[in-house]
């Protein structure tokens, strides 16, 4: 009997469903910034920029696809970051609320989220006519793969909604540590663009893509529930 009551003790230690993350699920910290990382990397998608970078270097070496995506990388981390340091201060500038930023912000994020469910990128980060002038250019680095294909409006939007947000410094830096990451993976991605385009085939980015879109366009309503909220036209989930 003893026997039998320490297995069960034992079993009962190692049960799965007893295991807590220790509050993680709870924990404010954890919540924003999965939010900022979330929300900042499916916008930025450097997987759904695999094809249109392949395209517009095709015709260069290794080496410099490298050096291009680390100046995209780099564009994008810089933009981000500008508009995440400067964010409070345009709402000031222009007199704009946070609720009204949600509002236009969700409207945005719905419409790219939507093209990227059908596996396409938003017009808002690529045209053609930019993808035929990039793939003739010395060092489309900058324009247009850093800006507008990485750090579009979407994602500019994105930033500045989670900056609206920022009550105290440790939001702050959540923020620039997703803007950090994120850039650091576009690195990785586009840097290796022929090997990560080979192991995930064209039907593995196309899932890829349209799994980000889902997850963007539930943010997208939460965005625009949380900016009538703050208004005051619905109760606030939660209350």
């Amino acid at each position: 009997m003893v026997l039998i009551h320490t297995t069960f003790s034992a079993l009962a230690i190692f049960d799965p469903h007893a295991i807590k993350l220790i509050g993680f699920e709870h924990s404010i910290y954890v919540r924003f910034s999965l939010l900022a990382l979330g929300s900042i990397f499916f916008l930025v998608d450097p997987f759904a920029a695999l094809p249109t970078f392949m395209a517009i270097t095709a015709s260069v070496t290794p080496e410099r696809r490298r050096r291009m995506a680390l100046r995209a990388s780099l564009t994008a981390l810089i933009v981000l970051t500008a508009f995440a340091l400067a964010g409070e201060y345009i709402f000031r500038l222009f007199g704009i609320t946070l609720p009204a930023f949600e509002i236009a912000g969700g409207i945005i994020l719905l419409l790219i989220g939507l093209e990227m469910l059908q596996a396409k990128r938003s017009a808002t980060q690529e045209s053609s006519g930019e993808t035929a002038e990039a793939a003739v250019k010395d060092d489309a680095g900058i324009v247009p793969l850093g800006i507008p294909m990485l750090a579009g409006p979407g994602a500019i939007t994105s930033v500045m909604v989670l900056v609206g947000q920022v009550q105290s410094a440790w939001q702050m830096v959540a923020i620039l540590s997703a803007i950090a990451i994120t850039a650091t993976v576009c690195f990785l991605v586009l840097g290796s663009a022929e090997k990560v385009r080979s192991v995930l085939g064209e039907t593995g980015i196309r899932i890829l893509v349209r799994i980000m879109g889902l997850l963007l366009v539930a943010l997208a309503v939460q965005y625009f529930v949380n900016g009538l909220g703050d208004l005051g036209l619905i109760a606030k989930i939660g209350e």
